[in-house]
């Protein structure tokens, strides 16, 4: 065979090899969506309805009614109350001052970058707040704070993934996806009593 044909039949083999890895991956990326299992729910709250989503028994989304950046009816799954007991239970205490800390389980979608941001507001403390700044120097670099404060509005699970617990550098209440009533209402939930004479907000 020449050295032309030898060419054009790796090639050729090439080009079939593409694309059935393409082909490949085309059907994992359908089976695994066919293998998700969304469903959602909605949780009565003093803020309203909590609509709760849950894929393959991990939440990934709490949103709160006229949520900015809320899904598309049709993204949140089949509704079901179904699997959600614990999530209604532990909410519930967290609401009646009774729970200080989730242990549930969180599966929010999102980039390395926002998945570093979250896993620090999962560290903020009860009761306790932080700056964006504060943030970004705890990731090595007081540069990042507004992309940290993007981050923090793109989080997925409010209350859970406690983003509230995020204010600016003077003290003062910044944007939340919820409403600042709602923000303001859960930083006075887990306001100590002492210190609410000293509140900035």
């Amino acid at each position: 065979m020449s050295s032309q044909s030898n060419q054009r039949a790796q090639t050729i083999q090439g080009t079939q090899g593409t694309q059935g890895t393409q082909g490949t991956k085309r059907t994992q990326r359908t089976q695994s969506a066919r293998r998700t299992h969304r469903t959602h729910t909605v949780i009565d709250s003093p803020l309203g309805g909590l609509t709760v989503v849950a894929e393959d028994g991990a939440l990934t989304g709490l949103y709160f009614e006229s949520h900015r950046r809320r899904p598309a009816a049709e993204e949140l799954g089949t509704r079901s109350d179904e699997g959600f007991e614990e999530t209604r239970r532990q909410l519930d205490q967290y609401f009646t001052g009774e729970r200080r800390a989730f242990d549930l389980p969180l599966a929010p979608a999102g980039d390395e970058f926002h998945q570093q941001v979250w896993d620090l507001l999962k560290r903020i403390p009860y009761g306790r707040t932080r700056s964006y700044g504060d943030l970004a120097r705890q990731l090595g670099d007081p540069s990042l704070a507004q992309a940290v404060g993007a981050a923090n509005g793109r989080n997925p699970l409010c209350v859970l993934i406690p983003c509230h617990r995020v204010i600016g550098a003077d003290g003062k209440l910044v944007g939340y996806a919820g409403g600042l009533d709602r923000k303001r209402h859960l930083l006075e939930l887990e306001q100590p009593a002492r210190g609410k004479a000293d509140r900035l907000f």
